[in-house]
């Protein structure tokens, strides 16, 4: 059985609709179990939130990206886990992240490194996407990794796409993809 808990905010509803993604490829493998943890627009917990992080084997960090890193809600919730970090409860879970932006790049990459730092300042263990990049002629936004994330997920979502049209089908197959191999690691590590 492996237990991930999965904190993320979204502003626009496009970051929940890649969670949705990472949360489905997920669950699709047996014994998984995901506890899903929306943060409030006041960058709130749900109840029993800090709990599930305990319990959990991995924690899937997500937030979309405002003005090059995480959104405040998000940095909120960071911030406040200096007393986990403190006494170091969740040390040696696995740990990985996503972000979301409306630009190609628009300093997505800062977002990602910022959801890294947090693992490692919690002594958690990083998993990227391990995906080459979708890198041809032919290849565009209905590919699996054209955004070319290797050290956590990225999507786009254009400013002007509601949620039914962004984030893009090579983006959520990419999150479905991610949400496996984090519980592939986790349970491999497990052992």
């Amino acid at each position: 059985m492996t237990t991930i808990a999965m904190v993320f905010y979204s502003g626009y509803e496009h970051t929940a609709k890649l969670a949705e993604a990472v949360e489905a490829g997920a669950a699709s493998v047996s014994g998984a179990t995901v506890h899903v943890l929306r943060l409030s627009d006041d960058g709130e917990l749900p109840d029993g939130g800090l709990d599930k992080i305990a319990a959990a084997d991995a924690v899937i960090y997500g937030t979309p990206t405002y003005m090059g890193g995480p959104a405040w809600q998000f940095k909120k919730f960071a911030d406040a886990s200096s007393k986990q970090w403190f006494s170091m409860d969740w040390k040696d879970k696995v740990a990985a992240g996503f972000t979301n932006s409306a630009s190609l790049n628009g300093d997505k990459f800062s977002t990602i490194q910022y959801l890294w730092t947090l693992s490692q300042q919690h002594g958690q263990i990083w998993v990227g996407t391990g995906l080459l990049p979708a890198n041809k002629k032919a290849d565009g936004p209905d590919s699996v990794n054209w955004t070319a994330g290797f050290g956590g997920l990225m999507s786009i979502s254009p400013a002007d796409a509601s949620p039914e049209e962004a984030p893009r089908q090579g983006d959520l197959d990419t999150a479905r993809h991610f949400g496996r191999r984090v519980v592939e690691i986790t349970a491999r590590l497990k052992g």
